[in-house]
């Protein structure tokens, strides 16, 4: 019988595309109805490796995603959220909790999913509340699942008749390497390994594959999995390049210990689907499960000599943007209220360097225009968001307490320079949106907008630093001269509008980038302001 070779290829990659969208859009509708708090959950629960695997399968299988669940964990890492042992926790956990997209694979219920996805499609469009919808996505990715395998399926059928396809499976049969190197390059590609697995349970359940091909074609897509987490850690700090490899050598590692072990491993297989008299789809779904459980079972106790040996590979000192407070201590609140105020400071000062941080490196964009210096700043402007959530709280248990009328006062100046600070980052956060617009529609600003917002720039982050400086030193007269800056700061924005309108008259500017020059000043002069709050409320109350 002659192969049709359109249909095949419309097929298996319609099907690919259909299964990948699927379990994206499923991922994402579980993470919506999570409450989108994964984040919270990896940093409250990592206390140690073990935990950081039960958090690792449970969040991959939230977002249905290892890739995702290692990005994550790697963001934290660089953020200084999570240790390089948590991590590696994470990343083991996550290996696990990947397999329960290939048992829900194994459920085999292909000839429902298009009622499925039509109930899905229904609670979608016809439910108007949110966590309706985000049940709607889930349930109409899960039938997008099993539509998109189906027809993947349905396309290597005619495979089958091929004498080529069968020398290949063969091949892979008796040098088992190339199935490993098979698997890796193709979830390489597609950057899934849920999406290998199942086109590997579709030939295997089509008897396109033997058993003995299909288990190092699972090994090879572990491998291959670990390229989304070597791409998020590209260019991020020396923690982050290291849990990266941390991911890459254990799931290696794993492989070289079962390619040796495969024999054994192939008859324990076979024995259990036996046993339990399993389907061909869930006969795979098995073996990717029992591999990567055992092989954390296997590599657990090694933890601390993986991140001593990741430690030594990838030298240099680690730099990471601290998001957690150092100095808010509950047990000073009922025992000394002002020492818990005093500290409460100490935190709002590290609030306060990393709003300066922030500005330089929102500098550093607009002058070089490269994306790092924008990274920084997203990160330093989560960790002001998080800081001033527990300050903010820590000060508000200080006030159910009794407090002298000074300390009082003192209380009431920190909380309104917490808002402050937090306004900062918000601002310049808001520049970095701005010059991400520039970037992308490669908007043009002229020499003279460039050295106005340079001049800006340094005025605004002086002002800044001799603010947080003046909290810091109770210094009235630093305070003082911050606060005589907002005229010059206001004058500076007028003139500069002014400027902006002439070059405008005179054809040297575009309307677009004008926008963005305006906004960016606008921001600038508001984080001037919020500046010159802080030393106003340090002359108002002396603390």
């Amino acid at each position: 019988m002659e192969v049709n070779w359109q249909e095949v290829i419309f097929q298996f990659l319609g099907g690919l595309g259909i299964f990948l969208f699927a379990i994206k859009y499923m991922g994402d509708g579980l993470q919506k109805a999570a409450g989108d708090r994964l984040r919270a959950i990896l940093d409250r629960f990592t206390t140690n490796p073990f935990m950081g695997v039960l958090v690792g399968i449970i969040v991959t299988v939230l977002i249905q995603s290892s890739s995702g669940t290692t990005v994550i964990t790697v963001g934290l890492v660089s953020a200084g959220f999570m240790t390089l042992r948590q991590a590696i926790g994470v990343i083991m956990g996550a290996n696990i909790g990947t397999t329960v997209t290939a048992f829900i694979i194994g459920l085999d219920v292909g000839a429902y999913a298009l009622p499925i996805m039509a109930f899905g499609a229904f609670l979608i469009f016809f439910i108007p509340k949110a966590k309706v919808k985000n049940l709607g996505e889930v349930v109409f990715g899960f039938g997008g699942l099993f539509l998109g395998l189906e027809l993947m399926s349905d396309g290597m059928k005619p495979l089958r008749t091929l004498e080529a396809f069968s020398d290949i499976t063969l091949a892979m049969s008796e040098h088992s390497l190339l199935g490993v190197v098979a698997g890796t390059i193709f979830t390489l590609v597609v950057q899934s390994s849920s999406a290998t697995v199942g086109i590997l349970q579709g030939l295997y359940a089509e008897d396109l594959v033997t058993m003995k091909a299909a288990l190092p074609i699972l090994f090879g897509d572990n491998i291959g999995t670990t390229i989304t987490a070597v791409l998020a850690a590209i260019g991020a700090s020396v923690a982050a390049r290291r849990a990266a490899a941390t991911h890459v050598l254990f799931n290696v590692v794993g492989t070289v210990v079962f390619m040796l072990l495969l024999i054994p491993f192939t008859a324990y297989v076979e024995w259990i689907s036996g046993v339990l008299n399993l389907e061909s789809k869930m006969q795979i779904a098995f073996a990717h499960g029992s591999f990567n459980i055992a092989n954390t079972i296997l590599q657990f106790p090694f933890i601390g000599a993986w991140a001593y040996f990741v430690t030594k590979m990838i030298p240099g000192e680690d730099v990471t943007i601290e998001y957690k407070p150092k100095h808010l201590d509950p047990r000073f609140i009922a025992q000394s209220p002002a020492v818990a105020i005093g500290q409460a400071k100490e935190e709002i000062i590290r609030m306060g360097d990393f709003s300066v941080q922030g500005l330089h490196e929102s500098f550093e964009y607009l002058k070089t225009g490269q994306k790092k210096h924008a990274e920084t700043a997203y990160q330093i402007e989560d960790a002001i968001n998080n800081l001033d959530r527990k300050i903010t709280d820590y000060l508000v248990e200080v006030s159910s307490v009794t407090v002298s009328p000074a300390e009082s006062a003192r209380h009431v100046m920190l909380m309104d320079s917490v808002r402050d600070i937090e306004r900062i980052g918000d601002h310049f956060e808001n520049i970095i949106e701005l010059i991400d617009l520039r970037e992308t529609n490669k908007l043009k600003l002229t020499d003279d907008a460039m050295d106005d917002l340079t001049e800006m720039f340094t005025l605004t982050i002086e002002t800044v630093e001799k603010a947080i400086e003046s909290l810091d030193k109770n210094d009235t007269s630093l305070a003082r001269t911050v606060s005589e800056k907002e005229d010059l700061i206001d004058n500076m924005e007028r003139r500069f509008r002014k400027n902006h309108i002439l070059r405008l008259n005179e054809g040297n500017c575009s309307a677009q980038a004008g926008m963005v020059f305006v906004d960016i000043v606008s921001n600038l002069e508001r984080i001037g302001d919020h500046a010159v709050n802080i030393a106003e409320a340090i002359l108002g109350k002396h603390i």
